[in-house]
């Protein structure tokens, strides 16, 4: 069971003050990049390559692809978040918000591009979704360099050490183990086992609600760009959550809870607890709030306060920014950053959203 600190939520506090403040620019003169984290170079890749009028969708694509070759914070890109059988496998999404177009992975194998895939899928398909070893094979078929063990020596020794804790903790709850680190059968199957039961107790320890979601297990780069021509692009790509039973797929690839935009109105970027954050849509959300009416700060509140509401120990955040170049953010359970480049910035300046 998997569960974070309980924590006040709070709209992005500007230079400290003890008012709620989003920024804002006086003249929206594009590009802006904004992404999740503190993620410098790639909003450098991404700002360069808008800046040299490239689309938003490639802008995107430019910055992310930059994050998942430097593997930032070791939770994007190959090299990191093993699975519970070691494998790194990779999410993630494109999305045009000029056409409402979008191209996603997840549980990508083998593959080191995530994002590169995701806009494959948006352009050479019908889909918007491809998941798994297949999903590997339509990249590879596409002309992306692999088969590559996604795998790292870090990676590798994280899950050594995960394995020597007994594999704790972990996303279980209700099954009981044939050993430390599983197999793993529901509780219903063991009753009709008394044999193997007496052997095991029942897993109260997986289901105890550790946290393990944090800054460095468990994260996406967000991110969205409006181009010199007014068009929005936002993608994400992420390794996933540390220790995730093989399969799972989070937030990262589903359009609307990582990152939503509408070329008309503006966009969003997600990161955080991923399986709680996709029951609610937070960014489609955020966007919608933005259309009637509300500023990007009170859309960015009230979204992640619809899911502390139900969800109080999660933990997340989100950022967003209107056409006009307004941005903000708010989160719950973990101090947030958010990067942002624009012409009116020297370079790219962090924004910190405190619980």
């Amino acid at each position: 069971m998997v569960c974070g600190a309980s924590t006040a939520i709070i709209i992005i506090l500007f230079i400290a003050s003890s008012e709620a403040v989003q920024h804002e620019s006086r003249n929206p003169i594009y590009p802006i990049v904004v992404s999740t984290w503190p993620f410098r170079q790639a909003v450098t890749a991404a700002w360069t390559a808008a800046e040299n009028g490239l689309s938003a969708v490639d802008s995107v694509v430019e910055g992310c692809s930059a994050c998942e070759q430097l593997r930032c914070d070791g939770t994007v890109g190959p090299g990191g978040s093993p699975d519970e059988k070691g494998e790194t496998t990779l999410d993630a999404l494109i999305m045009n918000a000029a056409t409402m177009e979008v191209g996603a992975v997840a549980a990508m194998r083998h593959v080191k591009d995530g994002i590169k895939a995701a806009k494959l899928v948006m352009q050479h398909t019908k889909h918007t979704l491809l998941v798994g070893q297949k999903a590997s094979d339509f990249a590879l078929s596409m002309g992306l360099p692999g088969p590559t063990n996604l795998s790292s020596p870090e990676s590798m020794a994280m899950w050594s050490a995960w394995k020597d804790n007994h594999c704790q903790p972990n996303f279980w709850r209700s099954v009981i183990p044939i050993d430390d680190c599983g197999p793993y059968h529901a509780t219903q199957s063991f009753r009709q086992t008394p044999a193997i039961c007496s052997t095991r107790n029942l897993m109260g320890a997986i289901d105890q609600g550790s946290s393990h979601i944090s800054l460095y297990n468990h994260d996406t780069i967000a991110m969205a760009v409006i181009d010199k021509m007014g068009d929005i692009g936002v993608g994400t790509s992420t390794n996933g959550a540390s220790f995730k039973i093989p399969g799972r797929v989070g937030d990262g690839p589903i359009v609307g809870s990582s990152a939503y935009a509408d070329n008309e109105i503006g966009a969003c970027g997600a990161t955080g607890d991923g399986d709680i954050m996709m029951r609610f849509l937070p960014c489609y959300q955020v966007v919608e709030s933005m259309r009637l009416g509300m500023e990007p700060a009170l859309a960015a509140k009230d979204a992640i306060l619809r899911i502390a509401k139900r969800f109080p120990d999660f933990v997340g955040a989100v950022f967003a920014v209107n056409k006009n170049g307004v941005h903000a953010g708010a989160c719950h359970g973990w101090t947030f950053q958010y990067s942002v480049r624009s012409p009116d910035m020297k370079d790219v300046e962090i924004f910190t959203v405190v619980p």
